[in-house]
């Protein structure tokens, strides 16, 4: 009785490697996603400590690098809007806090700080209907102290379009471009905004719209890597056995 050795011919064992190293790519793709979860809950653990505490002084620097820990916190601050510069910044509201909702604007109006310098205040959405009332001739409020959330300059991407120059309508809340298109010099603005919060009547501009909004899908991907990769050895041990079975057309007797 003749003894036959079975063996894996080199383009098999090829193909293991591939396998392993597809697994080898599975698991460090679900750590640097166990490692994004980590950054992201401590991001709106911090995001909502500052959200939820009292009102500071609006600071009184201009760098950018400081002003990032002002991202969500309620800041105070004493000045005066500037007439015949507000911009309407179009949107579409569509989880609102408040009554009104669907297209429309929000009202960045430049405002003088006390302390010097200038911020847009975001003073709330408006409806596309009322966008006549509260273009760059309305009237402005002469409150001189306000109280809101600061924000951080959304970012200008490159399918941003350009500004409306025309109807005065921008279409990113970015300061610096808020400040091209109202004539003002962009250096004098700080690049951060205040949105206020939301009228006593209930009225427009309404205010108050400020959300926590951080999409934190990384368990998911975390689950769904490290899932591909704990099905690659049991699928490999299944087919390295048919391929071993004698009679099979990929083993190769001795």
């Amino acid at each position: 009785m003749s003894e036959r050795v079975l063996r894996l011919r080199a383009s098999q064992w090829g193909f293991i490697a591939l396998m392993l190293t597809l697994m080898g790519l599975f698991i460090t793709l679900g750590t640097w996603q166990l490692n994004r979860l980590a950054e992201k809950e401590q991001l709106i653990a911090t995001v909502s400590a500052r959200f939820n505490a009292p009102p500071v002084a609006f600071p009184v620097t201009a760098d950018p690098a400081a002003l990032a820990d002002f991202d969500y916190r309620p800041v105070s601050l004493t000045g005066r809007y500037e007439a015949g510069k507000t911009v309407l910044v179009f949107t579409s509201l569509d989880e609102p806090k408040g009554k009104a909702s669907g297209p429309g604007y929000w009202v960045m109006t430049p405002f003088t700080l006390s302390s010097g310098g200038m911020v847009f205040i975001n003073r709330g959405f408006i409806p596309e209907a009322v966008k006549a009332d509260f273009g760059p001739d309305a009237a402005v409020p002469a409150t001189q102290q306000l109280t809101g959330i600061a924000r951080m300059a959304e970012a200008v991407g490159s399918f941003t379009p350009a500004p409306d120059r025309s109807g005065h309508i921008e279409w990113v809340r970015n300061p610096p471009r808020l400040a091209a298109l109202s004539g003002i010099d962009p250096s004098a603005v700080r690049p951060l905004y205040v949105d206020l919060a939301a009228n006593p009547d209930g009225g427009v501009p309404q205010g108050g719209e400020t959300t926590l909004d951080f999409p934190n899908n990384h368990l998911g991907y975390l689950l769904t890597w490290y899932g591909f990769a704990a099905l690659i050895p049991p699928l490999l041990w299944l087919w390295v056995r048919r391929q071993r079975r004698p009679g099979s057309p990929a083993a190769d007797p001795l």
